[in-house]
């Protein structure tokens, strides 16, 4: 894998370090990636969950019309 190297403040590291030790993750890189994801997941959530519990199984007896 290739690295680069990200400037942020000592009080970032710091919080940064904190949450790595809550979150039991063994490197930064692993706890930014956790975040990173997770906001990816509250995006996609909020722009398709609006619906969510309210959409129930299409079946066939809901098509309205007499299929015989």
């Amino acid at each position: 894998m290739e690295s680069t190297t990200v400037k942020v403040s000592k009080d970032t590291a710091r919080k940064l370090a904190t949450l790595q030790h809550r979150l039991h993750k063994e490197t930064l890189d692993a706890t930014i990636q956790m975040l990173v994801a997770r906001h990816r997941k509250e995006l996609v959530d909020s722009a398709f969950g609006a619906d969510r519990g309210l959409v129930q199984t299409f079946k066939e007896a809901d098509r309205g019309e007499d299929r015989s």
